[in-house]
């Protein structure tokens, strides 16, 4: 049988109670990895509760990014699914008002605060 075709999709988010350092720019870095687990830690069940749950392979953060704010820090990941027939199919309007539901209106992921306004799927 053929192999699934694996998708890709970008999540990208902006969180305003994260203070943005130069480390958090240097992928090798303390405390980007540490910043990067507790990411997963938050997402991944957020993903796999959603539409395409049973088809979500995994997230991978790409950047962390300085913005206006002080304490903001810009989030892009790469987050990558199944593509079968049998599998759920993606859409990123669906994903996006899952991810709003599951995050209090785009304001809350765990212990971090988001900007409403930030949340983009690009798929």
């Amino acid at each position: 049988p053929l192999s699934p075709a694996v998708r890709n999709f970008t999540l990208n988010f902006t969180i305003t109670n994260l203070q943005f350092t130069a480390d958090l720019a240097t992928p090798n870095s303390k405390r980007f990895k540490s910043t990067e687990k507790v990411m997963y830690h938050y997402v991944d069940p957020l993903l796999q509760k959603s539409s395409i749950g049973p088809a979500y392979l995994g997230c991978k953060v790409m950047a962390f990014r300085p913005k206006e704010g002080r304490d903001d820090t810009g989030v892009d990941a790469i987050c990558s699914y199944r593509e079968e027939a049998s599998d759920p199919k993606f859409s990123r309007v669906t994903v996006y008002h899952e991810l709003s539901n599951m995050t209090n209106g785009i304001t809350q992921l765990g212990h971090y605060n988001l900007n409403s306004q930030s949340l983009y799927i690009n798929g």
